[in-house]
């Protein structure tokens, strides 16, 4: 076996300075309307709601709330939109898309900085990984606008009609992406909802369509919370619902359009196993545990948020892990120097908080960093249980928050076992230098997605989904544009 040192001591007598990201030369409105039909016009009923800084408690900015009425507005004006568009030239449609990816790159600082606000998350995350990722799908999906006669040969694709399209908090903007890029490359309309608690980046792209000139209700952008978008799962007019939220909200929606025409996309939740065996190269494999389990705070669907790893690694993972957890900085998202941001609301706060309870309850062994949080604002520590079982709640359940759950295993077959011990089936993490065992275990795990000594990667070109109660569907590359067309 290999001989590795001893344990080193990562702390230090100094600090890094603040490298706070200026906010000059961003625009954030007073209040937001609705963007409906080509316009911001104000809600039906009149109510606005404040998004809120999670870093700070402080308001952002007031958003209108929008009622079945606006929903009703919303899904008109893309039916009026539908036969114009879905009959230009996919090279015509294409130009529009490319459009909106050009904008976004040219304010990209700006989104990334309102992402940040709104949403909690580091800057160098909205700057390096979401905005640059949205920009390449609008990006991707352009070139696909007049292909896809070549996407689907011989198959006479067909847009659908009117999407009606529901995504979350933790990645407002390339959600907003995921959804809206391959909606309009295949001749669909589109009425947007985002969350309720990270509005701002999508009212942005509101204004980026508006100004790129797409023609009016190809886009409508309206803002509310859980009976905003049951109105529009709801609508007769819709012909396509796109989820991406709780599996208990998918469960519903699912419910709701059983026995409609409408088509049906779920994206849910996730608790992805990260398997790291004894020929691992073990520094590479402590640093992608770390981006699995603690990028974006944790709020990711498809975080490796089970560690499993071989016996005979285990005592020298955990120690290594321990040691650079010391190190990650907790503080203000718009800080360059910050690896955890904010919890994004005070309501997954408490879910979080929660679950670390009923983790303790359940008699697992807690490690937490020596670290000091903002007083104001939403802050968890990045959370280690060790001395779980299968059956522990907190080895079972979606937690969405910066907690690992860490079991060891002996053989293959018995890490297969208990990867696949879930109601859950959306991602998957294989560390290792045999590429025979990675083909294997990517054959036997239950998985829409598994990285190879790498984890949370993503790009446009591939797809993504899960299985079991991860949802169905996928979107991203080819396979993104199957939901938005049908066949003759």
């Amino acid at each position: 076996m290999r001989n590795h040192a001893t344990n080193t001591t990562f702390k230090a007598s100094w600090k890094y300075s603040e490298a706070p990201e200026s906010t000059d030369h961003i625009q954030i409105k007073k209040q937001y309307d609705l963007y409906i039909d080509g316009n911001f016009v104000k809600p039906v009923k009149g109510k606005y709601v404040d998004t809120i800084n999670p870093s700070n408690d402080k308001k952002i900015a007031g958003v209108a709330e929008a009622s079945a009425e606006d929903v009703d507005l919303a899904v008109k004006a893309a039916r009026r939109a539908f036969k114009s568009w879905s009959n230009l030239s996919g090279r015509e449609r294409g130009k529009y898309v490319f459009r909106i990816a050009r904008l976004i790159q040219e304010r990209a600082r700006e989104f990334a900085v309102i992402e940040s606000l709104d949403g909690g998350k580091p800057i160098r995350e909205s700057r390096d990984i979401d905005i640059p990722l949205a920009a390449n799908h609008f990006f991707y999906y352009a070139g696909w606008a007049d292909k896809l006669a070549y996407a689907f040969p011989n198959r006479h694709p067909k847009p659908i009609g009117v999407a009606g399209q529901i995504i979350p908090w933790n990645f407002p903007l390339l959600m907003a992406a995921w959804k809206i890029a391959p909606a309009l490359a295949t001749g669909n309309t589109v009425v947007l909802k985002p969350a309720e608690t990270t509005p701002l980046t999508a009212l942005k792209l509101a204004e980026v369509i508006q100004q790129c000139g797409l023609p009016k209700g190809v886009v409508n952008i309206i803002t509310g919370a859980g009976e905003t978008g049951a109105s529009i799962v709801n609508h007769p007019d819709v012909d396509k619902i796109a989820f991406t939220g709780s599996t208990e909200v998918g469960k519903y929606i699912q419910k709701a359009t059983a026995g409609t025409h409408k088509k049906l996309t779920l994206e849910l939740g996730g608790k992805g196993a990260n398997i790291i065996f004894e020929d691992a190269a073990i520094d590479q494999a402590v640093e992608g545990i770390i981006n699995a389990i603690f990028f974006n705070q944790g709020h990711v669907c498809c975080a490796g948020s089970r560690l499993f790893v071989q016996e005979s690694a285990a005592d020298l993972v955990i120690r290594k892990l321990k040691d650079r957890i010391d190190t990650l900085i907790i503080g203000d998202p718009l800080d360059k120097n910050t690896d955890i941001g904010a919890i994004n609301s005070k309501k997954q706060l408490e879910t979080i908080q929660n679950y670390i309870a009923i983790g303790l309850k359940e008699g697992a062994e807690i490690y937490q960093p020596k670290c000091t949080l903002p007083k104001t604002g939403n802050w968890c520590a990045p959370t280690l249980f060790l001395n779980v079982s299968q059956s522990h709640r907190i080895v079972q359940e979606e937690i969405f928050g910066p907690v690992l759950v860490i079991q060891t295993f002996r053989t293959i077959d018995e890490v297969i076992e208990k990867a696949n011990n879930t109601p859950y089936g959306l991602s998957a993490g294989v560390w290792t230098q045999k590429g025979s065992k990675i083909f294997h275990l990517t054959q036997n795990l239950n998985a829409g997605v598994v990285w190879a000594n790498t984890f949370n990667k993503f790009d446009p070109t591939s797809p993504f989904g899960g299985y079991k109660e991860s949802g169905y569907g996928r979107e991203g590359g080819l396979h993104g544009l199957k939901p938005y067309v049908k066949f003759d």
